[in-house]
Parts: structure tokens; sequence; C-alpha cells
């Protein structure tokens, strides 16, 4: 490893000039004050700070385009509509991150938080949750107003707690017991960061459909029973309520590209370099200055860097470092988006489909019906009644569609499956997806008055618009641990052994973690990339 080099000299154009490596035909090097490994949305938010505070900044992406995950692509063929392919709702982005940046992006409330269909003494009915109606739902689905009202307690729990921990997320992190005394609610604390999730649903709730809805946010990407010891539930379960401090779940307007397009432009415009089709390969480091070796569609080159950070998966962090790697992840989810030509009818009539879908819809979700099928894909089978849930992106922000699209009612579908761990689809990916997802649309059918593949479009080659990507699809597209859309199981947010100031320090000095594996990651947040950057930067 090479002694730490003098700054770099700039050009004109306030760019790092390249470095000529000395001796015979030794390759080209550049030397920049941070190198970041990995343009998705994490790595765009550091190098965006880290550029606006004035150090050089180079960004490398093994892809030719930036955004990682949080992306807007045309997955089917000749048809302009653009769909948030893979990351697909905004909640724990903090304004500050929009502010700092001077981002051009927003978001839109939707007027719906949830429907979840049921049938009740052979009747169809459902429960929707959104405002006003609300309780008028909730009595019809219950028989009374015991439920709605307990609903009303344990929300406005979860709302207390997100007034006080969402902003620490952007704050060094803080101690366990600091945080404890922070949220300063006894219940609230053994409910979500001591005892199982489990037993405060089943305190709170009595009904099986109330307690499903309730727990789902409890299973996004995440392979857990209620009861699981482990508190994963209650991990993934906290991150889900507190965004923003309120826990909306937001739509990106103009799709998830349009959030990792204005970060990419906030970059660039602060100075920092980005380099697509530029895989980072090894880093090498001595603590204080460190060397990338880069591939690229010319070869292979160094990189010379004070600092590395890191947008990627530990594993992917212990590879490129030759450390040990961390124990392996396991992705549990089937993500499939669509396009239709007309939002299916609904078996139950009193509520209008255009409702209905632009919240969460709730599919095979009662608790019962979640317990059934975690401990199914735990014996390694495939659900009988695969959970899932959908929503209507186009319902509020039609703007993904093209024009001809939008005026002739066409509507884009994005249905995420639980309980899909990746160990069930080792043998034969493609066989258990196309079983998995046949299932899937079979439990959703139950609950319309059509089925829903006499809705959706034809592309330009006459195939129906619908595509399915497992753990293992993630895995091979976007290099996602076991296709882990968190890249490891999420952590509480305070403080723990090892964790570091910010909870992005590795055992390398001048590398940090800035990708959804480190403390307070997961999600579509920026919250590692800001906090990676207030590390380098010594804040």
């Amino acid at each position: 490893m090479p002694a730490p080099q003098s700054p770099a000299p700039r050009t004109p154009a306030g760019q790092p000039a390249p470095q000529q490596a000395s001796g015979p035909g030794a390759p080209a090097r550049d030397r920049y004050d941070a190198v970041i490994v990995g343009g998705g949305h994490n790595g765009l938010v550091a190098a965006a700070y880290l550029a606006r505070a004035g150090q050089s900044v180079l960004v490398l992406e093994r892809l030719g385009t930036t955004g990682g995950a949080a992306i807007s692509t045309r997955p089917f063929a000749g048809v302009d509509a653009r769909l948030s392919r893979y990351s697909y709702l905004v909640s724990l982005l903090p304004d500050k991150i929009v502010r700092d940046l001077g981002l051009d992006f927003a978001v839109r409330k939707r007027t719906v938080s949830s429907y979840t269909p049921a049938v009740r003494d052979g009747r169809p009915t459902g429960l929707l949750v959104a405002g006003e109606g609300t309780r008028e739902s909730f009595a019809a689905l219950t028989g009374g107003e015991r439920e709605y009202a307990a609903w009303q307690r344990f929300y406005g729990m979860t709302q207390r707690v997100a007034e006080r921990v969402f902003p620490t997320l952007t704050e060094p992190l803080p101690g366990r017991d600091a945080l404890r005394e922070r949220i300063d609610d006894a219940d609230a604390w053994r409910m979500l960061f001591e005892e199982p999730l489990g037993v405060a649903v089943e305190e709170s709730f009595t009904d099986d459909l109330v307690r499903g809805v309730v727990l789902t946010d409890a299973l996004i990407g995440t392979f857990a029973d209620a009861h699981d010891a482990s508190l994963l539930q209650n991990r993934c379960f906290l991150y889900h309520v507190i965004g923003g401090g309120t826990g909306d779940w937001d739509v990106p307007v103009g799709g998830m590209g349009a959030l990792t397009d204005a970060l990419a432009g906030a970059a660039r415009a602060a100075g920092a370099e980005i380099r697509v089709r530029h895989e980072a390969t090894r880093i090498e480091t001595d603590g204080n200055a460190a060397e990338v070796t880069v591939r690229t569609p010319d070869g292979e080159h160094v990189v010379a860097a004070g600092r590395v950070l890191v947008n990627a998966s530990p594993q992917a962090l212990a590879g490129l470092l030759g450390d040990a790697p961390p124990p392996p992840a396991e992705g549990a989810q089937l993500k499939v988006n669509m396009l239709l030509t007309r939002l299916p009818r609904l078996r139950d009539r009193s509520v209008d489909p255009r409702r209905a879908f632009a919240g969460t819809f709730h599919i095979a979700e009662g608790y019962g019906q979640l317990a059934d099928a975690y401990r199914d894909a735990a014996a390694g089978r495939l659900p009988t009644a695969p959970p899932s849930e959908i929503y209507c992106h186009s319902l509020t922000d039609p703007t993904i569609l093209g024009p001809e699209l939008a005026a002739r009612g066409y509507q884009t579908l994005t249905l995420f499956g639980l309980h899909a761990p990746a160990r069930l689809f080792a043998a034969d990916n493609d066989a258990a997806r196309a079983a998995l997802l046949k299932a899937t649309l079979a439990e959703l059918d139950a609950h319309l008055a059509e089925p829903i593949t006499d809705c959706l479009a034809l592309d330009a080659d006459g195939e129906p618009c619908i595509e399915a990507k497992t753990p293992l699809d993630l895995e091979r597209d976007l290099r996602l641990p076991g296709g882990h859309i968190f890249h490891r199981d999420l952590s509480f947010p305070y403080a723990d052994e090892g964790t570091g100031r910010w909870g992005v320090e590795t055992a390398h000095a001048n590398v940090l973690l800035c990708g959804a594996g480190a403390v307070r990651g997961g999600g579509v947040s920026g919250v590692p990339g800001h906090n990676a950057a207030m590390a380098a930067l010594g804040e």
C-alpha cells in the first residue's frame, strides 16, 4: 500500500486532473478525496454532500446507469409506461436531505391507506382505511367499536414513537438507553423493542383480519414469524411506521427514477464525477489512503483516494477488502409489475376499485394466513395461499404513463409478495417463480369479479404486460445478497457494540459503508449516504 499522496491538482472546471503513475507501462491513476463504490441512491446522496463540501468525488457504477434498485424503466416492449421496477414507495427519505441537496423531487400523499378484502358470512366485504369512513368500515367488518378504538390507540402510540425516533436517523447514533428516554413511553418501548410484536398485536386486537393488516408492516422483505424471539419482525415494523415522523408511505412523482435522477444531477452539479460501467473489484487501504481497482470496458486501472465509501452490501464490501464475509443474507419476497388496460371490478361492490387500489390492497394477509404461509415456507414449501399486497402508482401519479395510455385509462399495479424466501427458488428458479405467481394471482382473483389476467395490457409482441422477480432474480440483476432488499437483516436504530458513531464505520478507518446494510439502512431513505458523508466530514 503506497503512502498517502498530496492533494490532486484541479482542472479549470474544478474536477481532479488525472495523475499518471510512475514507471513504464503503468496504468493511469486518478486521485480523489473520496471514491464512492456504487451509484445507487445512497451513494449519490453521499457524493452530493461531499462534493458540496468541496471534496473531489468519484462515483463508480457497475451498471450502465445510476440508481441501483431505485430506478424507473420501461419493462414491457414497445409500451410507454415507466415503472418503478424494484423500489416503489417513499417513507424514510428525510425532508432534510431533499432540502440540503436542493432536489427537484416531490411525493404525493395517497388518499387511501389500505383496503383489505374479506368474506364474512359468505358475503364479500372488506376493511377500508381511508380517513373519513374508516370508523364505519371497522364497524361494518367487526360489528362494533372495539377494534377501531384499539386501532386508534395503537397507531397513536406508533406515531408518538415516530415523532421521537425519525429525527435521530440523521444524527449520530443514540445509545439504547438514550433512545428509550427519548421515546419516554414504557409500554411502547416494551411492545416495539423488547417483546415479539405478536404479543402487542394479540393484546391490542381481536379480529384476525385487523391483526393481519397490522402485522404486514413487520414482514416486508423480512422472513419472520410474529413471535420470532430475534425481534427481526419488530425491527422491520419499526422502520415501516416511523417514516417522516408519521409513518406515511408516499408516491414518488415521476416514479422512483425521478429521485435518483435528481440525486445524480445534484451530485454532478456540485462537482462529483460519475462513471458508469466502471466496476470496483478491489480496495486496498492502510487506514489513511486507499487504492481502488476498477474494471472498465477498456480494461483495469487503479484510482487513489483518501477515503472510500461503499454503497454495496456488507458481503460485497468484505469481498472488495479481502475480509471474512458476514453471515449470509436471504431475501424473502416476490415483486410483480403489471400494466392494465383497466382496473378489475371487485366482488365487494361497495368499494370503487379506484379507492381500493389507491392504497395498499392486502391479499391473503389475515393473521392466521400469514402464520400458515410462514410455516409453509419455513418447511421448504411454496405457501399454499401466498400473502401479498398491491398498489396502483398511476392512480396517484399518472405521469409515469405516456399520454395515450393515460387517456385510454391504463393503470399500473405493483405487487409485493411476502414469505417467499430465496431457499424456495434454489432448485429451479423459473419453475418456482411461475408456480408462485400463479398461486398469488389466484388469491387476488378470489376477491375480483373478473380474472386479473383479463385486464392485462399486451406489449408490442402481443405478450401480457406482467413481470415477476424472485430473490434470486434480484441477486442476479442487482447483486443483492440472497436477494435481500435491505442487504441484511435490519437493526434497531441505536448504537450497539461495534456500530461506531454513525453506524457506517468499518474495521478500516478510511472505508465507510454507505449502503442499506449500514445501521439505520434499508428502504429508499438516503440515510446511510447522508450519515457516511457526515462521518467522512468529521461532523
